[in-house]
């Protein structure tokens, strides 16, 4: 722990995804470590506990005026943030995802009495960037938001560079890569394995919020492609509906093979008990769902996009492939089906890399020590 303790808000976006799930995660980090940590949003974050130490949630109340045709969530949620920082006396507030949530913070800071301006620290995770960063509408204001921010961080290299080209941002951008630390199991792989009903025949986890980027549709083909002459299940753990895509499952023949859980929250224990990860992305900033399968020993087969090559070594921690490659994501996932020494090897060696590289140890010491130059130095306003 540093030599001192900060009051921290953390803004995200509370449903499934990978950003909700490091914000919280980082709060609770935080909070384990001494720190004070305010949660400021629309609705509670998924994993955040119910009762935590040290860890305060502060709902957004958003209002429909009649005034307005669509409700507006950027000024309630910067009057949260003002408020909070007032009376909480924050020393940072912490912003996952660029939109709305550091331009509210900007303005949040813009409306502290002078002397008491929290720091702003932007991470971004993705498609704050790839995507809306293209946008005429929103490129201008998350370039001005990244500016003004006391410290931007991106959870890998390749989005930092992605950053630079789009937005012409010129000031630094520091890599902090996502962690992940897995609560204790609450039930056995063999728990897991009876409730899905999958017996021992080997399991393929996807891990996802089923947005067009994370291409189920390439997960249902690649897996199909892979079964012929195999005998395996595919276990999705989805953060949204899937229902869209269960005519394509039931199209494919594979539907009876398909085991699907929405909005779990023990995640890991349904990881552990897989053998092998499946990610089929076309975009992918870092990939959390490859992380938590890397921490419990499990290998990933994965598209080679974005920022995933920092994070899985090819032939050593898992197998990638070009993406809209179902045949070469399938040939991949059957080698490893075909070689459970291999697979185990590999399992092993992902679990080395993960807790070397991207556990809460080696990663959230970096947050707290940019907390520390960012207070000390704050960007001029």
């Amino acid at each position: 722990m540093p030599g001192r303790s900060f009051r921290v808000g953390i803004t995200c976006y509370p449903s499934v995804g990978g950003s909700g799930i490091l914000a919280s995660a980082l709060g609770e980090e935080l909070a384990r470590r001494g720190h004070e940590v305010h949660f400021i949003s629309y609705d509670r974050p998924f994993r955040l506990p119910a009762a935590a130490p040290r860890i305060h949630f502060h709902p957004v109340a958003i209002n429909d005026y009649e005034l307005f045709k669509y409700p507006d969530y950027t000024l309630p949620l910067s009057v949260k943030m003002a408020e909070v920082a007032r009376d909480h006396a924050l020393d940072v507030l912490h912003v996952h995802y660029a939109v709305p949530h550091a331009t509210a913070a900007i303005l949040a800071r813009a409306m502290s009495a002078a002397g008491r301006e929290p720091c702003v620290v932007t991470t971004l995770h993705g498609t704050d960037t790839t995507l809306l960063g293209r946008d005429a509408g929103y490129g201008p204001a998350i370039r001005h938001a990244l500016t003004r921010s006391d410290a931007v961080t991106a959870v890998s290299g390749w989005l930092r560079d992605e950053t630079v080209r789009l937005l012409k941002v010129e000031r630094p951008i520091e890599v902090i890569p996502n962690f992940f630390t897995p609560r204790p199991p609450g039930r056995s792989r063999a728990e897991i394995r009876d409730e899905l009903g999958v017996g021992d025949v080997p399991l393929v986890v996807h891990v996802s919020n089923l947005r067009p980027v994370k291409r189920i549709d390439m997960l249902l083909e690649t897996f199909a492609r892979a079964l012929p002459g195999r005998d395996f299940r595919l276990l999705v753990l989805a953060g949204g509906d899937f229902r869209p895509f269960a005519e394509q499952a039931k199209r494919m023949g594979v539907a009876d093979r398909v085991v699907v859980r929405e909005n779990v929250f023990e995640v890991e224990d349904y990881v552990a008990a897989s053998d092998v990860g499946l990610f089929t992305s076309d975009s992918e900033s870092f990939c959390l769902g490859i992380l938590e399968a890397m921490v419990l020993g499990v290998p990933s087969v994965s598209t080679a996009v974005g920022g995933v090559p920092e994070v899985v070594v090819d032939g050593q921690t898992g197998l990638l492939a070009p993406a809209g490659d179902a045949t070469g994501l399938a040939a991949a996932l059957g080698s490893l089906l075909d070689d459970p020494p291999r697979r185990l090897a590999m399992g092993v060696e992902a679990r080395r890399r993960a807790r070397e590289l991207f556990s809460a140890e080696a990663v959230v010491p970096r947050y707290e020590e940019l907390y520390a130059r960012a207070t000390a130095a704050p960007v001029p306003h």
